[in-house]
């Protein structure tokens, strides 16, 4: 007997319009899209065949009650919007990072709880095929102990001071820039692979302080790059570079160096079937990374599309997958709220260390 489809209504369409694929592939009927261009909603709604639109998020609430809520919106609404809808009876995932500061994630998850509900943070870039495969190689002891690792993202969105300013730009409305954008992302998958990490020193930088927010009332005021040292509690040490000012560059890489083996893991946008990624290993006397043949275990579909529904349909989909498995079976599948909770910590300790300088420790629960 076929399982019964879930509804879903999303909330903000920038990035949010990836989820529309990512759910439709695993059978999920979504049933209203929500953002404040009414116009803009209404075509994306028209494209995947949504047959609601919605522009403020508490009305498509009230009146659509849809079972899954996808929340997509600038982080500043993601703490209220949770709220209401775990408080009426919905799951959850929300997009990264998961809240403004660790406080609001905490409240966030404690919601979670008590609705009996699943809830879990968009860490997508864990579920590339070479990624899952490195997760599994260090988990199976590949490495030994590890002595550092390095992990960067870089992208060229805003590298040309002519490119227009967004929400992103404006702390009020974002809490981080290059951090909250793509750093969360390095934060999620080093504690994933290689444990929590525990203290940061972090500097921060402004590729145009001239730039302002849209409309032109402040100077933009989040990081455009970041470069953060890392001290693990294993003590092993990690750094992170992040950047969306990187010219030339749109790519993910991750390499980890240990006692009995290395790993080398890149993601470049570029080339068909980018998103399977690639992966090479050291160890023993081996002089050089061997490549690791990584099949992408995803239907070739997955790579149609522009590159929101590509990404939606290979990095978002096996997440949703999991996610609606945890539904199913009553269970808290990760990367969950709390995931994005402990993210947040670090998120917080990296903004407090780059404004006042030094190491900062990073809370523990």
């Amino acid at each position: 007997m076929p399982r019964r489809a879930h509804t879903v209504g999303i909330i903000g369409l920038g990035f949010g319009r990836a989820h529309i694929p990512a759910f439709q592939a695993n059978g999920c009927q979504v049933v209203a899209v929500c953002q404040r261009n009414a116009a803009q909603a209404k075509a994306v709604a028209d494209k995947y065949g949504v047959p609601r639109v919605f522009e403020r998020w508490e009305e498509m609430l009230e009146q659509v009650r849809p079972e899954i809520v996808v929340i997509a919106t600038p982080p500043h609404l993601h703490h209220a919007i949770a709220l209401r809808a775990l408080a009426q009876g919905a799951h959850v995932l929300c997009e990264k990072p998961l809240a403004m500061t660790r406080d609001e994630a905490r409240a966030m998850v404690e919601a979670a709880a008590r609705a009996g509900r699943v809830a879990m943070t968009c860490f997508n870039w864990r579920f590339p095929a070479a990624m899952q495969r490195l997760h599994a190689m260090v988990e199976e002891g590949f490495l030994g102990k590890l002595f550092h690792a390095s992990v960067r993202y870089l992208v060229p969105r805003w590298a040309d001071e002519a490119t227009p300013p967004t929400w992103r730009m404006d702390r009020a409305q974002a809490g981080h820039g290059a951090m909250g954008d793509l750093g969360v992302h390095l934060v999620d998958l080093t504690r994933w692979n290689f444990g929590e990490i525990v203290r940061v020193s972090a500097r921060a930088g402004i590729a145009y302080p001239s730039r302002t927010v849209p409309g032109g009332a402040k100077p933009a005021d989040a990081e455009d790059f970041c470069t953060v040292a890392a001290e693990l509690a294993s003590g092993a040490l990690v750094t992170l570079l992040v950047s969306r000012a990187a010219r030339g560059a749109s790519e993910q890489t991750l390499e980890a160096y240990g006692s009995q083996g290395a790993l080398s893991y890149r993601l470049s946008r570029a080339g068909a079937r980018w998103y399977k990624g690639e992966l090479g290993a050291a160890s023993g006397s081996a002089a050089a990374f061997e490549p690791v043949k990584v099949p992408a275990g995803l239907p070739r579909s997955a790579g149609e599309g522009d590159q929101l529904e590509v990404t939606g349909k290979a990095t978002i989909a096996p997440l949703v997958k999991r996610f609606l498995a945890g539904i199913r079976k009553g269970e808290k599948p990760s990367p969950s709220f709390e995931d994005g909770m402990r993210a947040q910590a670090v998120l917080d300790a990296v903004l407090e260390s780059a404004s006042r300088g030094g190491s900062v420790d990073v809370p523990r629960d």
